[in-house]
């Protein structure tokens, strides 16, 4: 079994589906943590981080990107430590002054996530100092067009966000509102490549040692779907849907087909490929899908997590 041998001062609080992986850093001077799950594990996020920090304040606080399961604690720590800086990528720093969860996609994929403000930017080309070391800050477009990654070239050290997995990606979400990203992703695959990590701290999963079938296996995946974008679609609609379940853990299946029917997301690929089948019946056959894969319990009139 490989030894896990990451740069001193970091910890991972590696988390379940419905939140994005936790990394704190602690350093001589400051800490930081970066990203911090999705708002109904907020008190759960708070836990973790004042338990490690052990009377500590908690300094900075960095996402990667703003998808409501990377940064929906936000708002918790930042009432928890009142002089926390927050610093984010800069390419939705203009909704979130405002609050726009529409424009901020929290709306449309069905998702919540707490108002929070921020103090700076993640401006990829530069570096920042977590835990008395300096970390790359690289552009990740491709997942989210904002996303940046961030690398630490001693150790060669690699935190992901959802741009790489040990098996996958996450879903290319600007390809679901028609938009040409796949092209994104792969250049984010190529930079990665470049930087050649030895250790990958995902989004989510356990933290791997990097090898070249991990990336062989994700630009096949990423083919598959140029090939065929109504397999990514389908993937990225059982995605929302077991994330709908994560989150609520059950409900009535009326409800369930009610939520897709109002989140923009799933109309979007509804109306995009296969208009013809009600929504109800293309519910149930997604509900089918996630009980034969084992992600999900179905008992008469209600959906379950599983």
């Amino acid at each position: 079994m490989t030894s896990i041998q990451l740069p001193n001062g970091i910890q991972v609080f590696e988390r379940g589906w419905l939140s994005s992986n936790n990394i704190l850093f602690l350093g001589s001077a400051s800490s930081a943590l970066v990203d911090s799950g999705y708002s109904t594990h907020a008190e759960l996020t708070a836990g973790l981080v004042s338990a490690a920090l052990q009377q500590r304040p908690l300094d900075l606080l960095l996402n990667t990107h703003l998808h409501s399961d990377h940064c929906g604690g936000n708002a918790a720590l930042q009432g928890n430590y009142p002089e926390l800086q927050t610093l984010i990528p800069p390419g939705h720093a203009s909704l979130v002054s405002p609050w726009d969860p529409v424009a901020l996609n929290y709306v449309p994929s069905g998702q919540h996530c707490p108002r929070f403000k921020f103090d700076g930017l993640l401006s990829p080309g530069t570096d920042i100092q977590l835990a008395d070391t300096a970390w790359q800050i690289h552009a990740a477009p491709g997942h989210d067009p904002h996303s940046v990654i961030l690398f630490e070239p001693q150790s060669r050290t690699l935190i992901s966000a959802d741009a790489l997995w040990e098996k996958g990606f996450g879903v290319v979400f600007p390809e679901l509102d028609g938009e040409t990203a796949f092209d994104e992703v792969a250049a984010t695959f190529d930079l990665i490549e470049r930087l050649d990590p030895r250790w990958v701290i995902p989004g989510h999963g356990p933290v791997f040692r990097y090898r070249a079938e991990v990336l062989a296996y994700a630009r096949e995946r990423l083919n598959a779907f140029v090939k065929n974008p109504e397999r990514h679609a389908h993937h990225a609609v059982k995605v929302l849907l077991k994330f709908r379940l994560l989150e609520q853990q059950q409900l009535p299946f009326a409800d369930f087909v009610e939520w897709a029917a109002n989140t923009r997301y799933l109309r979007l690929i509804h109306q995009r490929f296969v208009p013809s089948v009600p929504i109800d019946q293309w519910m149930e056959q997604l509900t089918q899908e996630l009980v034969r894969s084992t992600a999900a319990r179905r008992d008469g009139n209600r959906v379950y997590n599983a």
